[in-house]
């Protein structure tokens, strides 16, 4: 097969472009709907607001920690077996998720759903290895861009659909979001086109499943080094502001589903205008390289801010100040699958999902326990924002690692090429 053939692939692979950005736009529709209403739901099984807290942060630590678990293993099982039939059981399992949360009676079949949905859950990686197999790695930015900006478009409709629905019943929205999976499995079951040739699979080395031995095979990557650990504190400062938005909003300024849904509403319209109109000038303009640290330092102000604010509409507006920051993630994909050879691209993004999975298991474990500390205090007490000020510190540790490891390498090392 020649080159330019692999490029294409299969018969009908570009036009699966636009269903792996559906596939994700659905899922995150999915996912964005449950996000206003989760912590009302387990408000339903625990007493006060502490309690609230640290349920709310362990049961987003299991997500994480199922997920940090079983990515490595569904990446590199998609490049055995190809990446279709792990796009399907990702969505299966979402879907199977969101319904037992909708029917749980109790907090432990609560846990279990989300358990559930952290261990197939495998449909980011599994779509960024499906389009690092049809892009050239000169343009696979701006790809993982349009990747983000589906999140960005499910992040528009989702929260903003669920804190409607939730209003009147907090468990509708997950009954919604099974609905929107199992359409989307149906979907991908009969439409979907397979995007890795059988001469480029191979055999799985379970040794390398091993979350832990595929992050350190991440570290060993050319060019990569330090920069593992940039992401890794980077992603640690994101998803501990993910993982107490909303119920820090909700101590702070008492905002209920509608609000939350609301300031979600505008990250999901930050995130489309900014990965999937303003990312390729931004690569032109600054470069991978230089976006990727612009963006770190533009979040951690953002993060200060956040802490800092004493009113709800403050929140929303910094949200929209901190349009930058959402470049990072693209910009970190793409140096990373540069790095990695053509044939490893599954195994290479379920490790770098695996990294992000093991940050969500440690962050709502932080967040909550910080957040807990401060619940008592009014909006107007500097340290109710504790859980932002955390944030920054860690962003700004991230950017000092990624400036020492981008700023002495003229280029990320390209294995693919």
């Amino acid at each position: 097969m020649t080159q330019a053939s692999r490029r294409t692939g299969f018969r009908g692979r570009q036009p699966a472009v636009a269903f792996v950005m559906v596939t994700v736009l659905i899922d995150v529709i999915g996912f964005g709907l449950i996000l206003p209403v989760l912590p009302t739901v387990i408000a339903g099984f625990v007493d006060g607001r502490e309690s609230q807290a640290w349920w709310y942060g362990l049961i987003s630590a299991g997500f994480g920690l199922a997920q940090f678990l079983f990515s490595p293993l569904l990446g590199a099982l998609s490049d055995r077996f190809g990446r279709r039939p792990l796009l399907l059981v990702g969505v299966a399992g979402l879907g199977i998720d969101f319904l037992l949360t909708a029917l749980a009676p109790a907090l432990w079949l609560l846990v279990l759903a989300r358990l559930i949905g952290g261990a197939l859950s495998a449909n980011v990686a599994v779509a960024q290895a499906y389009i690092a197999d049809i892009t050239p790695p000169e343009l696979r930015a701006r790809r993982f861009g349009m990747i983000g900006a589906a999140f960005g478009i499910g992040f528009i409709v989702g929260p903003m659909i669920g804190g409607l629905l939730g209003s009147g019943d907090p468990r509708l929205p997950f009954f919604v979001a099974a609905g929107l999976a199992g359409v989307n499995w149906l979907y991908g079951l009969f439409v979907l086109p397979e995007s890795l040739p059988p001469e480029r699979r191979h055999g799985v080395s379970w040794a390398k499943t091993n979350p832990f031995a595929a992050l350190t095979k991440l570290t060993q990557l050319r060019g990569i080094g330090v920069l593992v650990a940039a992401i890794a504190l980077s992603g640690l400062a994101q998803f501990i502001l993910h993982s107490t938005w909303v119920l820090s909003n909700e101590l702070r300024f008492g905002w209920g589903p509608r609000e939350n849904g609301i300031s979600l509403f505008a990250v999901g319209i930050v995130a489309v205008v900014v990965q999937g109109g303003l990312l390729g000038r931004l690569i032109k303009l600054l470069g991978i390289r230089r976006l990727a640290l612009v963006s770190l330092a533009w979040g951690t102000v953002a993060y200060v801010l956040y802490g800092l604010a004493t009113a709800g509409w403050m929140m929303v507006a910094l949200i929209l100040f901190n349009f930058l920051s959402f470049a990072s993630n693209s910009a970190f994909q793409a140096l990373v699958s540069e790095a990695a050879d053509a044939h490893v691209q599954g195994a290479t993004m379920g490790a770098l999902s695996s990294l992000n999975s093991l940050m969500m298991v440690i962050a709502p474990l932080i967040g909550a326990a910080v957040l807990a500390s401060v619940s008592h205090l009014p909006p107007s007490d500097w340290r109710a924002g504790s859980t932002f000020f955390l944030s920054a510190a860690l962003s700004a540790a991230a950017f000092v690692l990624a400036l020492r490891q981008l700023g002495r390498a003229p280029r990320v090392a390209t294995a693919s090429s």
